[in-house]
């Protein structure tokens, strides 16, 4: 009979990559479904009526509000352009 030897082969542990690697996927679905969230809350507070978001304490609308301060001068301006 023939004399044989048998080696185990030893690798360096792969636990350290997957954990870094499953760690960052985890992170990486905890901010998509942060978004998630998020767009659905927005959505769901933009089919409310201004009534209903001062009934749940939400007193300022989520629509963007474009405020312009003219001055006389330039209505005067405009107005003479016509």
């Amino acid at each position: 009979m023939a004399h044989t030897e048998t080696h185990a082969k030893t690798r360096a542990p792969k636990q350290r990559l997957l954990g870094a690697m499953s760690k960052s996927v985890a992170a990486a679905l905890a901010a998509f479904t942060a978004w998630r969230r998020a767009v659905a809350g927005r959505r769901a507070l933009a089919d409310l009526t201004p009534d209903q978001l001062k009934d749940i304490g939400c007193l300022e609308p989520l629509a963007p509000k474009f405020v312009v301060r003219v001055g006389v001068g330039l209505m005067t301006d405009l107005m003479s352009m016509r």
